[in-house]
């Protein structure tokens, strides 16, 4: 690791030694701190839009994934986080990309009905993948 050492001929020359430190710093706490109320509302609206998810997605499915999931199926955990990952990606960026709270809820509802749509879509296309995710195939779970 190579150090540099500067030296100023008296303390007026060095730019980190001035008054306007502590201000600017303060001001940065404050700027810093001023988001916190959109982080929260952000927050809150994702924790219920997952919400929404695991209780639409659990309506959608034939089988009941927290039952399964309960009884140590692998299959049932493997599928539901996979739908959860599967909507939470979208609704991350739905998060990031929204000018307001009703932005991201409308683009976050629209993830969840794709993500619930995608399910019914597999379903029609693999066969019996209630009942193999019920039976714990992994296997079919990853689909």
């Amino acid at each position: 690791m190579i150090a540099f050492v500067v030296k100023f001929q008296d303390d007026s020359e060095n730019p980190f030694n001035s008054v306007d430190k502590d201000f600017r710093m303060t001001d940065s706490i404050l700027a810093s701190v001023a988001g916190l109320p959109a982080f929260l509302s952000f927050f809150v609206l994702a924790i219920l839009l997952v919400l929404l998810f695991c209780r639409f997605y659990s309506w959608v499915t034939p089988h009941d994934e927290f039952a399964l999931i309960r009884a140590n199926n692998p299959a049932a955990a493997i599928a539901f986080v996979g739908a959860l990952i599967g909507f939470a990606l979208p609704l991350a960026s739905a998060i990031e990309h929204s000018i307001s709270l009703a932005d991201c809820a409308i683009w976050g509802a629209f993830a969840l009905v794709i993500q619930i749509a995608t399910f019914l879509a597999v379903r029609l296309t693999v066969r019996q993948l209630p009942q193999r995710i019920s039976n714990g195939e992994i296997g079919r779970a990853h689909v």
